[in-house]
Formats: structure tokens, C-alpha cells, sequence
């Protein structure tokens, strides 16, 4: 899972400009080690004219540890954001301002997916917490580029992206995440 950067803050320093609903890292480790959070997944799809996937976008990512790794839009929701509102906002952050996302008018998750600090409990695995997502498919047809912390995006076929080798580059069950995505889609048997 990705996230956002949280800047300190003081929520009742009127000359504190940081936005509402962030977390200071003290208050988010605090939070992390009591509290699941809740995330959304979002799976970027390019698709053609009768709404068939043709193409899934993955990030090139640098891990804490230095790994090179492939990863889906993920981040928190803030509080007081809607689901919807999170998915556009972690989207731009990840693909750029023209991403041109398609978010359903009812956006409902094709499935959740619940990350534990502790590897096997679930195939979703994120050492620095307990965190639920909900996980979208959701095409893009705007101008994709990376941004932030992600290095590049790659656009594959739903066919190479749940490929072995594509899957062993995904970390924290994201891969699964991916093949249950495009099985939702029908692009997976």
C-alpha cells in the first residue's frame, strides 16, 4: 500500500496550515498501532469502445528497502472524505492532474481487501499496520504520468499484468489484488 505524506500539525494552531484530516506522524503510528485504517485500491484501466479492458496501468515504485516494485493507486481516506473524493485525490496524486478518471456515479468496491501487519493471516500483507480497503477498477482516459513517489507507469495487457513475472514484482498482495481485479472485469478465466 502507498500513502500520502503526513505533515505535523497542530489542530488548534490557527497559523498551521496544514489541510484537515492529516495526521501528525506521531498521531498516525499512534493510530496505526490501535486502529485498521481505511485505504482504497484503485486499479487503472484504459478501455476500449464497448467498455472491455484493454490495458492496466501499473507504477514503478521504489520500497523503503530498495526494491523496485510494481503497485496500484492506494492511500488513505482522510477524514471526512468521501470515498469517491479519496479515489479522484490518490489518483491525481499517482497519475498526474489529467488522468481523467471515470469514477461510477455509485462507486462500489468490486471487492475489500484487508491488509494485516502480520504476513499469512490474509493475502494482503503491510508491515506498518491493520488496514482495510476498498478496491475499485477504475479507466482512466486522460494523460497518465507519474507522479509524486512513483517512477514510471507501465500500460499492459490485463494478460501480461497477471503474468508471473509481473506478479513477482508486486508486493503486499497487491498482485492478487490485480488478478482478482480483472477476473471482476472478466478479463481473467
Amino acid at each position: 500500500m502507498t500513502d500520502t505524506a503526513d505533515f505535523p500539525h497542530d489542530p488548534f494552531d490557527p497559523e498551521d496550515s496544514t489541510p484537515a484530516g492529516w495526521l501528525s506522524e506521531q498521531e498516525l503510528t499512534g493510530a496505526r498501532s490501535h486502529l485498521p485504517l481505511v485505504y482504497v485500491d484503485a486499479v487503472p484501466v484504459r478501455v476500449d469502445d464497448s467498455g472491455d479492458v484493454v490495458a492496466v496501468g501499473l507504477l514503478l515504485r521504489v520500497s523503503r528497502t530498495g526494491v523496485m516494485t510494481r503497485a496500484l493507486v492506494s492511500g488513505r481516506v482522510m477524514y471526512h472524505e468521501r470515498l469517491r473524493d479519496a479515489l479522484l485525490r490518490h489518483i491525481e496524486k499517482d497519475l498526474g492532474p489529467v488522468a481523467l478518471p471515470q469514477i461510477p456515479s455509485s462507486p462500489q468496491p468490486f471487492t475489500v481487501a484487508e491488509y494485516f501487519p502480520t504476513p499469512g493471516v490474509t493475502a494482503y500483507y503491510d508491515a506498518r499496520q491493520h488496514a482495510v480497503s476498498m478496491a475499485y477498477v477504475v479507466p482512466v482516459t486522460g494523460d497518465c504520468r507519474p507522479q509524486q513517489h512513483a517512477l514510471d507507469l507501465a500500460w499492459l495487457t490485463p494478460e501480461q499484468a497477471c503474468s508471473e513475472e509481473v506478479q513477482a514484482e508486486m508486493y503486499g498482495g497487491q498482485g492478487t489484488l490485480l488478478k482478482q481485479a480483472m477476473a471482476h472485469v472478466g478479463r481473467l478465466a
